[in-house]
Parts: structure tokens; C-alpha cells; sequence
């Protein structure tokens, strides 16, 4: 059963449903970036990127380590496991489903041959 009350998978999709953190999440997958390497492709300030890079922070998705005044950012993905395995509970549900569906209608439908000619 999947757990219904879960307050990091809760974080993790709520990180997740910004389209900006996903292009920063999709960037860092390519390796560890500076805060202004994230912004610049977002056409966003330090500060509106750094808000960013904090809710993704929060969702345990980014690990931020400071060297000097340089904020360097690195994929942590562990947490995206969780999101996956919730979503694959579900995945296998509705295709669990729909198959019973194709089967049902496959025994309701009868089958004709190519050319149109009863068997």
C-alpha cells in the first residue's frame, strides 16, 4: 500500500511542480552549478534563484555547499526514489485495470476476419 501521509514526498512534489526547479533539477543532473549558473537560463536574479534552489533544498532534492562567496548546488535524487515508487504503485494500478478492460472487451467483441467474411 502506499503511504498516504508522508510529509518529504509531500515536499518532493511540491518542489517538483515548479517548471523553473525542474530545469534547475535537469541542469544539476549534469553536474554541481553555482547559484548563477542556475539563474542565468531562467532569465532570474540571484535572489529569485536562490528562493528556488531553497524549496529544492527543503525536498532534500539539492545539497548546497559554500566556498567562499561562490554557493556551488549538486543533485541529491535520493528523494526523487520515493516519487518514483509512489507514482510506480499507481502505474501499476491503472495498468492492472486497463487490462481487465482489454480483456473484457476483447470477449465482447467479436473477432472478423480481415476481409469482412464471418468464420
Amino acid at each position: 500500500m502506499v503511504e498516504q501521509k508522508h510529509p518529504d514526498l509531500d515536499a518532493v512534489f511540491h518542489a517538483l511542480g515548479d517548471r523553473t526547479r525542474r530545469a534547475m533539477l535537469r541542469q544539476l543532473a549534469e553536474g554541481a552549478c553555482s547559484v548563477g549558473d542556475l539563474a542565468a537560463p531562467c532569465a532570474m536574479s540571484l535572489a529569485a534563484a536562490s528562493k528556488h534552489i531553497r524549496v529544492l533544498e527543503a525536498a532534500g532534492l539539492v545539497s548546497r555547499e559554500i566556498r567562499g562567496r561562490t554557493h556551488l548546488c549538486r543533485l541529491a535524487p535520493g528523494p526523487l526514489a520515493s516519487a518514483h515508487a509512489w507514482i510506480g504503485f499507481y502505474e501499476r494500478f491503472w495498468n492492472g485495470r486497463l487490462a481487465i478492460l482489454e480483456d473484457l472487451l476483447r470477449q465482447e467483441i467479436p473477432q472478423t476476419p480481415p476481409n469482412g467474411d464471418t468464420p
